[in-house]
């Protein structure tokens, strides 16, 4: 019981009564551990609650049993689902139900009544993946669809970009299974269905007052919705207790209402000069009945290139039977509006990147253009649409008067604005002027006939100040509400009603005020880790649970289905870490240890998060402290140091011996066993001839030379797959290019391994031993450097420069690295590839994805006439990961999501293309086939040519 946190023996008695209850009733998880509860500090708020415990609970029953446990006690409960709420209402601290684990389900759908039955944990997406093949649809859809649970909609009302055509979760609530705090299991509907004893005379009792105490407009969710009970509303108890945020009940079955899909869809984007001329426009779409009307400024994309031109867009989307059909709807709103430029794209994989660029605003938003940092708060006040242009010329002039930045984007066809706003949360000047700009923007919103919350409830952040919107009268009749529904306040204390001040429990007090001492560079964050921890804002799209086109990020979690096991739930633990109150131990911890020992270092959340987490370089970090002066796995030492007896090897020519002792199954056993490496997988062959050797030999092809390049020889392709650089060399040669090998009498190194170990100290004299062989090279810094393998170019792009900072010539190295097709496409633009005309399989290289970019390699597998798409994902190798012991099962099944069934599945004359010598490796042992670098592919090709 050493990891709970009471002040007396009495309350740490209480506290083990409690958990020793839950263990014996409770057939799903429970765990008061540190690391189950530094898991659930945050949601994508600004605050911070650390609970008591976290239950997963398998069924109803066990829902009811946690209930009962903590009532006799008199410990809250807070029900939770993606936590994904921008409020604060999916924390707290007492004991937080976990929905997403167990209770996610789709119980049944029906297209005959267009229903579906669902549990709280379910994701939304699976709900449109069953309700699609019927031509349905659930009608909300936030930005956060992919991780973002019914439960959690349910309990904030939420609404997504298509609330113009099928309104809010409360439009689509047909019942509601509800188990009170005292126990009592209730059926929500109509006609006070499930109504619990004493709100009907309550509401009876103030109908004057709930008649005309409501604002008119479509995004309403600020309060309880007491409004729905209203006789001619047809006494609704399920719809009022949507958006109740947890305070009432706790949600344990749905029936919800589906809506017929549109067969085919047209995105009208309509460009502005900026967002106040789209947010006057956009009201004046409404009578064409768009599916969607969305905004966004400049400021909140990466890149224009795909985007009309202007300052500020409006995405529109409009619906028909036939594309014709939905595409003429489309163009009619165009001629309608008054736009600088517009767009209509009709084809889905067009939309989706479209799509793409508004639902990443949530993440992109939390930084200003010049790298600062910003936060919600008052991320979704909503006004009357007509009031849209005013509310936000006052709004900007707030904003200045506060000394304050922030864009806004998001519903503009109802009014509903999202804005990250630059406060200092930090300072106690900052926190004062965040409670000011606060108040004073609750009675602008309020002047313009608005809503304090538009789509994320209230929460903390925006409950405290309800009676500027209400009333102290109807703030008072929703705290008589909430009395009778849960009298003992028990669920979801201090949100709604009786709430915290909305400056309290800010996640960032608890955190360092002095950078921490660390190795890395962190350029983006002002080398603050701390700063580089505060990235994750929450929004959880490392839980999607599907990959996307080409994205990577985050197969352990996709592989697990555990929160540990993602992006946010890993940079949770190191904000634990850093604030030192649940994790003690710091850069000891083993809570994190093992919480990132199942990050791949895949990279892909350095691209695909919208605010860049780069786990693996925090992951890098850690183990550097965390092993520091100690003894390492001996993985770090077989598979870390691994540069160094390959060229042991090369140098005693010895890799026949190797080679023959590794075949040797029982000395094959005993080396993996000592070297911490998994009994499952093979150890690769070393080459006999190393590529730097074998190139030396081959004669020069006499060809015009165009440009000098350097080839770089990176461990694997010197040692492991020397015919890869071969290939290369000719492909590079028959493109004009004179190639020359990076040698000067000494080896190089990128420090990959010794980076993904952790081994920091040993990465950066590595990566200096290689600076001064690089600098002695004649045209260094202004003759490019190929790499062959997307790793080691990814490290020598970005780990070197982040670790050796201060070095002048770490950036000129880094700038120098070009991929084998960035080098053709650079430097040999006029020259033609051999037409292979074949299909292609594959899956491009997670560090190419985040960090490199394969634009130019799409762009020349199209001129060789290599068609189809690589997947997306990773192959779960992920250099030493894969080999690790204890890895296998992960890797393995990351393998299974997306490369093996590509393969599997792939016509019989398709090339399998694998540029990463970890992406061929897994190919060959998982699958039994051969991967192919690109230039392989290539250099064969003119070979049948010149026959």
């Amino acid at each position: 019981m050493a990891d709970l946190q009471a002040e007396s023996v009495g309350a740490r008695a209480e506290l083990a009564a409690v958990q020793a209850e839950l263990r014996g009733t409770v057939r799903g998880e429970v765990g008061f551990d540190v690391t189950s509860r530094a898991l659930m500090t945050m949601d994508a708020s600004n605050y911070r609650r650390v609970p008591l415990g976290v239950v997963a609970p398998r069924d109803a029953d066990d829902v009811a049993a946690t209930l009962a446990a903590c009532r006799a006690h008199g410990v809250p409960v807070v029900a939770r689902g993606g936590g994904t709420s921008i409020a604060g209402q999916a924390t707290g601290t007492g004991v937080v139900l976990d929905f997403t684990r167990h209770m996610n389900g789709l119980v049944s759908l029906d297209p005959a009544s267009r229903t579906a039955v669902v549990q709280p944990g379910l994701v939304l997406d699976r709900l449109q993946q069953a309700a699609a093949p019927h031509g349905l649809r659930f009608g909300p859809d936030p930005s956060t669809h992919s991780r973002c649970t019914l439960g959690g909609m349910i309990g904030n009302n939420s609404c997504g970009s298509h609330s113009v055509a099928w309104g809010t979760t409360a439009d689509s609530v047909s019942e509601l299974s509800v188990i009170t705090a005292r126990g009592d299991r209730l059926t929500l509907g109509r006609d006070w269905a499930g109504a619990p004893e004493g709100l009907r005379p309550l509401v009876e009792a103030e109908l004057a007052r709930l008649r005309t105490g409501f604002p008119d407009l479509p995004r309403r969710i600020s309060g309880y919705a007491l409004d729905a009970l209203l006789p001619e509303n047809g006494a609704d108890v399920a719809r009022s207790f949507c958006g109740s945020e947890g305070t009432l009940g706790i949600l344990t079955e749905a029936v919800v209402r589906l809506v017929e899909a549109p067969r085919a869809r047209a995105l009208a984007v309509l460009g502005y000069a900026d967002e106040s001329a789209a947010a006057e426009a956009a009201a004046g779409l409404l009578p064409f009945s768009p599916l969607t009307v969305e905004g966004m400024a400049a400021d909140l994309v990466r890149s224009t290139a795909d985007l009309p031109r202007g300052g500020a867009w409006l995405f529109v989307e409009a619906g028909g039977d036939t594309e014709a059909e939905a595409r003429a709807r489309a163009e009619t709103i165009v001629r309608a509006a008054d736009v600088l430029d517009s767009l209509v794209v009709t084809d889905p994989a067009g939309q989706r990147t479209l799509w793409r660029i508004r639902e990443d605003a949530s993440g992109t938003a939390t930084r200003m253009p010049d790298g600062s940092e910003a936060w919600p708060g008052w991320e979704d006040c909503a006004v009357p649409p007509a009031q849209l242009g005013p509310y936000l010329r006052d709004f900007r002039g707030l904003l200045a008067a506060h000394d304050l930045r922030g864009t806004p984007y998001g519903h503009f066809g109802d009014g509903c604005i999202h804005v990250r706003i630059d406060f200092d949360l930090l300072t106690e000047p900052g926190v004062a002027r965040f409670r000011s700009f606060s108040e004073e923007l609750a009675e602008l919103v309020t002047a313009h006939g608005g809503s304090l919350s538009g789509e994320h409830g209230d929460g903390q952040a925006r409950a405290e100040l309800l009676p500027k919107m209400y009333g102290s009268e109807m703030v008072t009749l929703f705290e008589r509400a909430k009395g009778v529904w849960d009298p003992d306040d028990l669920l979801n204390p201090g949100m709604l009603v009786r709430p915290a001040p909305l400056d309290s429990n800010l996640r960032f007090s608890v955190l360092p005020r002095e950078p921490v001492d660390v190795v890395f560079g962190y350029p983006s964050d002002g080398g603050d880790f701390s700063a580089a921890v505060r990235r994750c804002v929450g929004v959880a799209k490392c839980r999607t649970t599907e990959v996307s086109g080409s994205s990577v990020m985050c197969p352990s979690f996709r592989a697990t289905g555990e929160e540990a096991h993602s992006t946010r739930g890993r940079a949770r633990l190191l904000h634990e870490m850093l604030a030192g109150e649940l994790v003690t131990d710091g850069w000891q911890s083993t809570e994190v240890r093992d919480a990132l020992d199942l990050c791949l270092s895949c990279k892909g959340c350095r691209t695909d998060c919208p605010v860049g987490v780069d786990m693996a370089t925090y992951k890098a970090e850690f183990l550097h402290h965390h092993y520091e002066g100690r003894r390492r796995p001996a993985a770090h030492y077989s598979m870390g140091w691994l540069p160094r007896w390959l060229r042991l090897v090369a140098l005693t020519r010895t890799a026949w011996l190797v080679n023959s002792l590794a075949s040797v199954r029982p000395l094959a056993a005993l080396a993996k066993r000592l070297g911490g490496i998994a009994g499952e997988r093979g150890i690769p062959r070393v080459a006999g001839v190393t590529f730097t050797r074998a190139w030396r030999r081959d004669a020069r092809a006499e060809v015009p030379v165009r440009e000098r390049v350097f080839l770089w020889p990176d461990t694997f392709t010197e040692h492991l797959s020397p015919e890869v650089g071969l290939a290369a060399v000719r492909v590079l040669e028959a493109a004009g290019l004179d190639v020359l090998p990076v040698t000067a009498g000494k080896p190089v190194c990128c420090g990959l391994t010794y980076v993904s170990t952790g081994q920091l100290d040993r990465a950066r004299e590595v990566m200096r031993r290689t600076l001064d062989t690089m600098s002695k090279l004649p045209g260094m810094g202004d003759v490019p450097i190929v790499v062959l393998e997307p790793s080691c170019a990814a490290a020598l792009r970005t780990d070197l420069p982040e670790l050796l900072p201060n070095d002048p010539r770490s950036a000129r190295l880094s700038t120098s690295i070009l991929t084998f097709a960035e080098a053709l496409e650079r430097l040999a633009p006029d020259w033609t590839p051999p037409h292979i005309n074949r299909p292609t399989v594959g899956q491009t290289h997670c560090h190419q994805h985040a960090v490199l970019g394969d634009t130019p390699d799409r762009r020349l597998r199209e001129a060789a006439g290599l068609t189809g798409e690589l997947s997306g994902g990773c192959c779960g190798l992920a250099g030493n990961f894969g080999f690790e012991k204890g890895h296998y099962e992960v890797s393995a099944t990351c393998a299974e999501e997306q490369l093996l069934p590509s393969v599997r599945e792939a016509p019989e004359d398709a090339i399998v293309l694998a540029d990463g010598f970890s992406c061929r490796t897994q190919l060959e042992q998982l699958a039994g086939v051969r991967g192919r670098h690109l230039a392989e592919v290539l250099a064969d090709a003119l070979e049948e040519e010149g026959k």
